[in-house]
């Protein structure tokens, strides 16, 4: 766990926070191809927002395939005004006009925000209802702003606390007994399109964390082939390697295309590395035996036009939601009661956010108390020096405290009027006379 970041500055300001973001209920699959960030592009990236909108003090990316989002945290009050210059900053990143990314982008404030990222953490606001990755990819997240600098103290409460709900919904509900992730998906469908998955020769292009899940799951299907493709050779060998797969070179990936049956790629290119001109040439060298492939990248590995090949079975993410969807509605009471935890824990936030909002308040009223008190019994030395009586002088102070205390909120209590008097007396007597009917018997149990 991170240390919480020393910001002393925050103690002295109402904070507030704020999510901008698109994902795959809100934007289709290229559009968020276009906002993608690869861990490593995640810190430069918040060091340039910072750089834009120089008001938002704190910020922090998530970037997965089915999301993209910015976590601000300001002043409360101003965060509105950090709206349009970040989505200005997002929307140029993606190379895209900010109408068109407002038209598929959401923006959460204060609990709604916090509630989202809790969500986000405990899998329920995924593709895939309770998949485990995302927790992974939000602590990374979290570590990277930290990298940048651009981790406060607010964000770092807020992310840590929605990893707190995300461990007590996974312990405490079944949301993820049952979960059908992306891996399993890909195999529950090749399976219904291959009469016998043990006949099969696979291929995983890519060396990730999602190739490494698919190839779990289709290694325990125990296909004729495995082979790895990767752009790093070394790293290629070490996953192959575990699952007594062959290792190749991505260079090596159009003229070896046509010996698999099973394609699944999750590659984090900027550009798409499986052309239809070399599925054309797969397929013609195959006489034409069908090809099931599964892009799981953002963006895309495979061209989209391959899918019109008719000898072409062609899933990405989105295609896949379905088939995920469909389980998750199965778990319907899980979701309910992880729904009351992560509310508890926004609660829990919201209440942190709100008491330190008054820190300014009482450090004001902590100094002002201590100047009343400084010149008390500053007065009250002098008297003690000129030879006045202790007890006298004591009463002095004891009485000259006291009117300092109250001259303000009686002075409030004469000026007001009507309904504002009824008010203001009533916060006084809570204040002043919280205790004044108490049973002095109580003191003694």
């Amino acid at each position: 766990m991170l240390e919480s970041p020393k910001d002393d500055e925050f103690y002295n300001r109402q904070m507030s926070v704020l999510a901008l973001g698109l994902n795959h209920a809100t934007a289709p699959l290229d559009l968020r191809g276009r906002f993608a960030f690869s861990p490593e592009q995640l810190a430069p990236a918040l060091r340039s927002f910072r750089q834009r909108v120089q008001r938002a003090p704190e910020a922090a990316l998530v970037s997965t395939c089915n999301r993209t989002e910015l976590y601000i945290a300001g002043e409360a009050g101003q965060t509105q005004s950090l709206v349009n210059p970040s989505v200005e900053w997002l929307a140029e990143i993606g190379g895209v006009g900010s109408p068109t990314l407002r038209d598929h982008a959401y923006v959460l404030e204060g609990g709604a925000a916090a509630r989202h990222a809790f969500r986000v953490a405990s899998g329920l606001d995924s593709m895939v209802l309770g998949e485990p990755q995302i927790l992974g990819q939000m602590k990374q997240a979290v570590r990277e702003a930290d990298t940048a600098g651009s981790l406060g103290s607010t964000l770092h409460q807020m992310f840590q606390r929605s990893f707190a709900v995300a461990k007590e919904v996974r312990t405490s509900t079944e949301i993820g007994a049952h979960s059908i992730s992306m891996a399993a998906a890909s195999v529950r469908l090749a399976s219904q399109l291959f009469e016998d998955l043990r006949e099969l020769k696979v291929l995983f292009v890519g060396a990730g964390e999602m190739i490494e899940l698919v190839a779990t799951h289709f290694a325990a299907r125990s296909p004729r082939t495995l082979a790895v493709a990767n752009r790093t050779l070394e790293r290629g060998e070490k996953l192959a390697g575990r699952f007594g797969a062959e290792a190749l070179r991505l260079a090596d990936l159009p003229q070896r295309l046509a010996e698999f049956d099973v394609v699944i790629s999750c590659t984090a290119s900027s550009l798409p590395i499986i052309g239809l001109g070399a599925v054309e040439r797969a397929l013609k060298a195959r006489k034409h035996r069908p090809m099931f492939m599964v892009d799981l990248a953002v963006p895309r590995d495979i061209e989209p036009e391959v899918a019109r090949l008719s000898d072409v079975y062609l899933y990405t993410v989105d295609d896949l939601s379905l088939l995920v969807q469909t389980a998750g509605e199965k778990r319907q009471a899980a979701v309910e009661q992880a729904e009351a935890i992560i509310e508890t824990g926004v609660q829990g936030f919201v209440h942190w956010l709100g008491q330190r909002n008054t820190v300014p308040l009482i450090q004001a009223l902590n100094a002002q108390a201590a100047d009343w008190r400084a010149a008390e019994i500053a007065r009250a030395r002098k008297l003690l020096s000129k030879g006045e009586d202790v007890e006298a002088v004591l009463e002095a102070l004891s009485r000259g405290l006291t009117q300092k205390m109250l001259h303000g909120a009686l002075a409030e209590l004469h000026s007001a009027d009507g309904e504002q008097r009824a008010e203001l007396a009533d916060t006084l007597s809570r204040l002043f006379l919280r205790n004044a009917s108490r049973n002095p018997s109580d003191d003694q149990r």
